[in-house]
């Protein structure tokens, strides 16, 4: 066993200690005096050991993408490999969902008296509702709102009632929604990895995108619908970066900023993507030409909403209100601000505990600043060259074109762990963090790059899974 495999394993190690004094604790917690409102800390799941109809479906695909899937992530055209990976991660998520049957995993998850579906009818006046939308807030205000609805901006909700006004109407439609787009994701990072870092690196990260053990919580759950919003514009912003024509810059930047503000307007939380867009500019060689339009875009959705009298900042002081209320108000930070980290220990993987500490390794080897480079240009005459125009200036500085891709993309997933742990330290994110989370999450995915041996780590990643979705009954 070479020296890297024992320091992975180590790192391994570490987190699943981490994942049971998690468990241990919470255990302990909730024999005392139970603030943690879960079944089984730090998950919110109940111990439920059962088989059902996509475990073969499961199994299959875990087999396949184990067997097969970094040799054709190596060799498939690249347009075929997003659509392959976005074709495989649905089916993981399905199959994965369908362990817990039609109804019980998919079909009534968006149906509880927790959840979005719950209040179809009293959009019937769109616009009427939005400006009445904060009123319903706060638990003690006429008819409030269920908790998710409350929790998040009205653009969630009106996801699943533009669904039902096109016919898709039901918890069966608004589940399907949510795994088919939330799948998108794998796609989404695929295509930031190749414009930021190179498509070496995509294209390994690629089974480890797909397989991931946090496909159990992105079907069924409208967070994984809100990962790929998120992820999307992230994936046009380092394409609007990266791009050599101006006008595909400034269209892609466009769409990021629209993406972005949607994502914004979708979860409150998700505004801490500012972090991650801010690591895809800094990657970036054409920031500056696509900073205003990014700005631009990101202002249409903000805009249309304060327009139709929905006021953001307002709405999410009284979420703070609310959210204390309610079970944050008594579920103890002393504990959640680290077990929520073992939360996202079981959602990663160890394949990404093992990749994180490769990734730490190779920001710590480039760490050195760039060293300013003279730009010294030739002269040219009739009869040729004849010496230098002189320094003209100093370059790369902040050009992180230089590094190397595999710094590239550890810088990058070091800005989805930073915002995932301004997240854990917000008190806003007291369990659940396995849904929540997911949007920052699924970046860390991407450092299944780094790892040689990749069938090895990626039948961890499907064991996992697979315990998790056989072994317990999730909330989601």
């Amino acid at each position: 066993m070479n020296r890297d495999l024992r320091r992975d394993l180590s790192a391994v190690v570490t987190a699943a200690l981490l994942v049971v004094t998690a468990a241990l604790v919470g255990a302990a917690i909730k024999r005392s005096r139970d603030t943690l409102h879960v079944g089984l800390p730090p998950l919110y799941a109940n111990w439920l050991p059962h088989v059902g109809p996509g475990t073969p479906a499961a199994l299959a695909v875990a087999v396949a993408v184990v067997a097969y899937g970094p040799a054709l992530a190596a060799r498939l055209p690249w347009r075929y490999l997003l659509l392959t990976s976005w074709a495989t991660a649905t089916a993981w998520a399905f199959s994965l969902a369908l362990v817990d049957g039609w109804h019980r995993g998919i079909a009534r998850r968006l149906t509880t008296r927790y959840e979005y579906l719950q209040v179809i009818d009293r959009f019937h006046d769109v616009p009427a509702t939005l400006r009445d939308f904060t009123h319903h807030i706060l638990l003690g205000s006429p008819e409030p709102w269920p908790a998710h609805v409350s929790g998040h901006p009205p653009g969630a909700t009106l996801t699943f009632v533009l669904l039902d006004r096109i016919g898709l109407g039901g918890g069966g439609w608004a589940g399907v929604w949510c795994i088919a787009v939330g799948a998108t994701t794998a796609a989404a990072v695929l295509v930031t990895v190749r414009a930021l870092a190179d498509e070496t690196l995509a294209r390994r990260a690629a089974p480890f995108l797909v397989l991931a053990p946090a496909a159990v919580w992105m079907g069924t759950s409208a967070d994984g619908y809100f990962t790929a919003v998120a992820a999307w514009s992230m994936a046009l912003l380092a394409l609007a970066v990266t791009v050599r024509t101006a006008h595909r810059s400034r269209t892609t930047a466009c769409g990021a900023g629209l993406l972005f503000g949607l994502t914004c307007y979708l979860s409150y939380g998700l505004t801490l993507f500012a972090l991650i867009g801010a690591g895809v500019l800094v990657l970036g060689r054409k920031r500056l030409r696509a900073l205003p339009f990014l700005l631009a875009g990101a202002a249409v959705v903000p805009l249309a909403f304060t327009l139709g009298g929905f006021y953001w900042w307002e709405a999410y002081h009284l979420l703070v209100e609310r959210y204390h209320q309610g079970a944050g108000g008594f579920r103890p930070y002393g504990y959640w601000v680290w077990a929520n980290l073992a939360c996202t220990v079981l959602v990663v993987g160890p394949a990404t505990v093992a990749g994180l500490r490769r990734g730490a390794t190779v920001l710590a080897r480039e760490r050195e600043p760039l060293r300013p480079v003279p730009d010294v240009r030739p002269v040219r005459n009739v009869r040729g060259f004849r010496g230098v125009r002189g320094v003209q200036g100093v370059q790369g500085v902040q050009d992180l074109s230089r590094r190397s891709a595999e710094f590239r993309l550890a810088l990058l997933v070091l800005a989805a762990l930073l915002a995932l742990l301004v997240a854990a330290l917000s008190g806003m994110s007291k369990a659940e963090t396995e849904r929540i989370w997911l949007p920052f999450a699924f970046w860390l995915l991407a450092v299944g790059a780094f790892l040689p041996r990749p069938r090895a780590w990626l039948t961890a990643q499907a064991v996992l899974a697979l315990l998790l979705n056989h072994l317990l009954l999730t909330g989601w």
